[in-house]
């Protein structure tokens, strides 16, 4: 955390929320859930970000372990060279990415219901939801966290200084001090990359 906020002291208000965010993500995974995150525009790119840093090494290689290896040998004769080159992951979804769902969904249903539908199919409540907006009041996001509260599920959201709507309704909620559409994005940048990096460093140590 230090390091952290020694590049980007502006961020020192968000250091307990900052905190709480990985230890409610870390207690997801040991408890065998997975992430969720939505957002729009730039914060859906974030999201898809987040995912890239946790389903696949980000700071470490994350080799298979020997005996999932031994396992998979056994089920099947696959290459050992595949198995070399994989690498674990920490499940992650991004609910932006589920094109046809959300199309649908959209046309059909509600487009401020299309990331409440994927949290209301998908969710269970070991899982946390990663809600990400500048302004903490985009509708279809707030909505996906009331739905994801009402299952009991574990919000943290990412938003920009007053933490609009979703401050109240998430678990935790990290409002980096900044109003500006883009500046509020140049922050939440090296919050997710900190808390992928403590996560990761927690499962994998080597």
């Amino acid at each position: 955390m230090n390091q952290l906020l020694m590049r980007h002291n502006a961020l020192s208000v968000c250091e307990q929320s900052i905190g709480f965010a990985v230890e409610k993500i870390i207690n997801c995974y040991e408890n065998g859930g997975k992430v969720l995150i939505c957002g729009n525009g730039g914060s859906s790119a974030d999201g898809e970000h987040i995912v890239g840093e946790l389903m696949k090494g980000f700071l470490k290689s994350r080799p298979i372990p020997e005996e999932k290896r031994a396992e998979m040998l056994k089920n099947y004769s696959i290459d050992g060279e595949v198995l070399d080159k994989l690498q674990m992951g920490l499940p992650a979804i991004s609910l932006p990415s589920i094109v046809g769902l959300n199309s649908a969904f959209c046309n059909d249903v509600s487009p401020e219901l299309i990331y409440a539908q994927g949290v209301f199919a998908l969710a269970k409540k070991e899982d946390v939801l990663i809600a990400i907006s500048t302004s903490g009041n985009s509708k279809n996001v707030v909505q996906a966290v009331k739905v994801a509260k009402s299952l009991g599920i574990t919000v943290i959201s990412l938003t920009g200084k007053t933490g609009g709507l979703l401050k109240d309704l998430s678990t935790v909620c990290i409002c980096v001090p900044e109003t500006e559409t883009y500046k509020v994005q140049e922050l939440h940048l090296p919050v997710y990359h900190y808390i992928c990096a403590e996560v990761e460093k927690h499962f994998f140590k080597a």
